[in-house]
């Protein structure tokens, strides 16, 4: 009495009797949407693994894997600090650097064995490793440590001469099965020397961050393998991502394409202290005009830096990308406050944007942190728009939307492929397809961020032409919720106004 998942056996050319039992799965398989609150940054820091995307949910973690937030330019931290106050909290991190970097290291007794950080970077140069009398006899331990972390401790490491340090070199390098594991701060290499050790305290040196030359294209970098900078962001799922202070205008259009292959929606920012004129001559020279990419006025954000103990200039990338990070897809960033603004560089002159400065960012497809806002005197982004001149998708919710809803139905309905479809009205493929799409949109319209949609995925749309090419072919429409940005009350008053209601008779 074997058991078999559906079409795994042929139920026309059974021989043997017996009872066959046979797993059929759901035909209509539920789709959950992919997450929407993953913010993909690039920049530089002090430490920690180069062009990889790190997983950081707060910035005890960014702290733990990349170092202390920095007062410079294309600074990673900056960037993510500022998202987190907006309530960010996922984040896919990668360091660049500029090829300079170099990873602090210290060599013990000459050629007996030499400690490396994981890393490059200078976070590392006040790590140590203490040499030390082991816990069992004739034995040694390697203590690594680095200030506000646990000490990684390696005892009882055993061995004469050279052998001793191959021991400890392994140790470190491979863990201590059922101890501990590998270093997550050095590497050790054992040299040929044979000197016993002296237990004493050695600080690694030299490191440095690799940040001198940090460049628009450092940030974009390369998309063949192994991918670095913002390429290094593919398949990593971050539905909204910024190059940290990247104010380069001439990789605004390579945002754009990545932003359309990886269904991200890309945050740019023009230079520091420009002028309304300058941004609009160059966001035509660059050719923006997508709503892939959101470009913010270069009207930098002043912000208090705790952590090095200055208010400082930073770009608004970090404030809008988590605010949106943070918001459900069919939202606009528009009339939201932002948190963390001591001012900008407008505000701090005691200056507010006009209506005609307003209108000409707005037209140009330009966004802009500004205050007040329609809600109030607080900062927050006064348009709510990408870069696209159409009316129709220059919302930020038709961006995060669009690519939600694409990437869904791209993560679910590839089940679907190698399935078989028939002639007829009543195929249970297409009809199986249909309902997993319908039932996605359904679930969006019970949940408030869809306003109506239609699937199609039947003979009208698959005749028999197609199917025998091994095509099927499902063609929906879905209608977003429309954002509110011009609000018209209209107002009659005087003494003369006339007033007219209507009664109501009561049953």
């Amino acid at each position: 009495m074997p058991i078999n998942q559906q079409g795994s056996i042929n139920t026309t050319a059974l021989v043997v009797p017996d009872l066959y039992v046979q797993i059929v799965p759901p035909s209509v398989t539920l789709l959950n949407g992919v997450p929407t609150n993953i913010l993909g940054a690039v920049g530089t820091a002090q430490w920690g693994p180069k062009n990889a995307p790190a997983i950081v949910g707060s910035m005890a973690d960014y702290s733990r894997l990349f170092g202390a937030i920095q007062n410079r330019k294309y600074d990673l931290g900056t960037q993510l600090a500022v998202a987190v106050l907006q309530g960010a909290s996922n984040f896919r991190a990668v360091r660049v650097t500029d090829g300079t970097d170099v990873a602090a290291s210290v060599v013990v007794l000459t050629n007996c064995i030499t400690f490396t950080s994981k890393y490059t970077g200078s976070l590392a140069n006040a790590d140590t490793v203490t040499i030390a009398a082991g816990s069992q006899a004739s034995t040694f331990k390697a203590v690594v440590a680095r200030a506000g972390r646990v000490p990684e401790v390696f005892d009882n490491i055993g061995g004469t001469g050279n052998a001793l340090w191959v021991n400890m070199a392994a140790a470190i390098n491979a863990g201590q099965s059922g101890i501990r594991g590998a270093s997550d701060l050095i590497v050790a290499s054992a040299g040929v020397g044979v000197t016993a050790p002296s237990l004493a305290n050695y600080t690694l040196t030299g490191g440095t961050d690799g940040v001198a030359t940090i460049t628009g294209s450092v940030l974009v970098g390369v998309d063949t393998v192994p991918r670095t900078g913002m390429y290094a962001l593919r398949s990593s799922g971050a539905s909204v991502g910024l190059l940290a202070d990247c104010d380069d205008s001439t990789t605004w259009s390579t945002q754009i394409a990545y932003g359309l292959a990886e269904g991200t929606y890309m945050i740019g920012v023009g230079p520091a202290g420009d002028s309304i004129a300058n941004a609009i001559t160059t966001k035509a020279t660059a050719g923006v005009d997508s709503y892939a990419f959101k470009l913010l006025f270069g009207d930098w954000i002043y912000f208090l830096d705790t952590v090095n103990g200055v208010t400082r200039l930073v770009s608004p990338q970090g404030y809008v990308a988590g605010r949106l990070s943070n918001l459900s897809p069919e939202q606009s960033s528009l009339n939201k406050p932002l948190y963390g603004i001591v001012g900008t560089q407008k505000s701090m002159q005691s200056l507010m944007y006009s209506g005609a400065e307003l209108q000409a960012l707005g037209q140009a497809g330009i966004d802009v942190i500004a205050n007040p806002i329609p809600a109030g005197n607080m900062f927050g982004v006064r348009f709510g728009h990408n870069s696209s001149s159409s009316a129709v998708i220059h919302g930020d919710n038709y961006t995060r939307m669009t690519n939600y809803s694409a990437s869904t139905l791209d993560a679910g309905m590839g089940i679907f492929v190698g399935k078989l479809q028939s002639s007829k009205p009543t195929d249970s493929t297409r009809r199986a397809a249909g309902a997993t799409i319908s039932a996605f949109l359904q679930a969006m319209v019970d949940q408030g961020m869809l306003d109506d949609y239609s699937v199609v995925c039947d003979l009208s749309n698959n005749p028999l032409n197609r199917q025998a090419l091994g095509y099927m072919q499902a063609d929906v429409k879905a209608r977003y919720l429309s954002v509110v940005e011009y609000f018209i009350v209209n107002l009659e008053g005087g003494q003369s106004v006339q007033i007219n209601r209507q009664s109501v008779a009561l049953a």
